[in-house]
């Protein structure tokens, strides 16, 4: 998925994955933001955000996949279901 943020003046890639997220996955929303930062954005745009939420993900794996990428790349997991009410309840 593709938004434009008016405040942040900048595209905003998002990537959703049904499984655990993969290096092939980070590689390829930084091709994504890579494109988009040389064809797409145009003066006056910040550098694009990319975003993938997948089923879990590997800490590891996202450390060493993300290190050397100069782009805003974000990695999180996702749940199927809202958490149970008494967890959401501040003591």
């Amino acid at each position: 998925m593709v938004f434009y943020h008016r405040i942040l003046k900048c595209f905003v890639l998002i990537d959703l994955k049904r499984g655990e997220v993969t290096h092939q996955d980070v590689g390829q929303m930084n091709l994504y933001l890579n494109y988009f930062k040389k064809e797409v954005s145009t003066e006056g745009d910040n550098e694009p955000i990319g975003i993938v939420l997948g089923a879990a993900k590997d800490h590891i794996l996202v450390e060493y996949a993300t290190e050397s990428i100069s782009n805003q790349l974000f990695i999180s997991k996702y749940q199927l279901y809202l958490p149970d009410k008494n967890n959401l309840r501040m003591n």
